[in-house]
């Protein structure tokens, strides 16, 4: 299922393989609201529902929801407490559904910094639904895409020391295989709400190729009317991958 991140035969079709969601507006959500930011994060699980419930029934086989950054840690300490509390709250009641469902869960990131019943429970969910095939849900938790390519060149650099690789073995391929997610296909569609316009650390390699929509709805009120908005941006739009629309249609026609 691996392939490289300019991999010119990505699928082509209206539906994408692999999204990726950068859930952006639950504290303005909930400051609009008079509210406690916790508040926000709290009725963003709803929106992260209905998106895995329609991208199941669309058909993308991996969503990545990047739920917690590496840059997070500086907001201020009882909002991170509290959305680790809610991380547990969500492991403990929410991979059950998942499972129930066929959907795997794999989480992304540097989990060191989290505590031992986070890790053990994070261990547990993925082992239990390890075997499930409908689609899988990434979640990115204390990631950030810098970090995700100095690990990778550190790993090469390992090899390289051990004998087990030559510097001029080192590509764009070659690196992609020591990334997180390699495994997957590369990110179809990259969407962002609460209407900033960055990606913000997020998937840095991984999105090379991919097609970018930025909603300015906030995370808690991003349903499935507003997620179908992005899919059928995504279904619009003309993937070139650096060839030309003729050297497409040539590729269309079977020439």
């Amino acid at each position: 299922m691996s392939t490289s991140i300019d991999d010119s035969s990505a699928a082509q079709g209206s539906v994408p393989r692999h999204v990726a969601i950068i859930m952006d507006g639950n504290n303005r959500w909930a400051k609009k609201r008079l509210m406690p930011g916790v508040a926000g994060h709290k009725a963003g699980v709803d929106a992260v529902r209905a998106v895995v419930e329609t991208s199941a029934k669309a058909g993308v086989e991996v969503l990545t929801l990047f739920a917690f950054s590496s840059e997070n840690w500086r907001r201020p300490e009882n909002e991170v407490s509290a959305l680790m509390q809610l991380f547990v709250l969500a492991l403990q009641r929410e991979v059950k559904k998942l499972h129930k469902n066929n959907i795997r869960l794999k989480v992304m990131g540097d989990l060191s910094a989290f505590s031992e019943k986070i890790q053990g429970l994070v261990a547990e969910s993925e082992a239990m639904t390890k075997d499930n095939d409908a689609m899988t849900l990434v979640v990115a938790a204390n990631y950030g895409g810098q970090w995700d390519i100095a690990q990778a060149a550190r790993r090469m650099a390992e090899e390289v020391q051990a004998g087990r690789m030559q510097p001029a073995d080192i590509t764009e391929h070659t690196l992609h295989k020591y990334t997180w997610l390699s495994e997957f296909p590369a990110p179809d569609l990259m969407i962002r709400t609460g209407g900033e316009q960055r990606i913000s650390n997020f998937m840095l390699w991984q999105t090379a190729y991919a097609e970018f929509f930025f909603s300015d709805v906030l995370w808690p009120d991003f349903k499935e009317k507003e997620y179908q908005k992005a899919l059928d941006a995504f279904a619009s739009r003309t993937r070139r991958f650096g060839r030309t629309d003729d050297q497409l249609k040539e590729t269309q026609n079977g020439d």
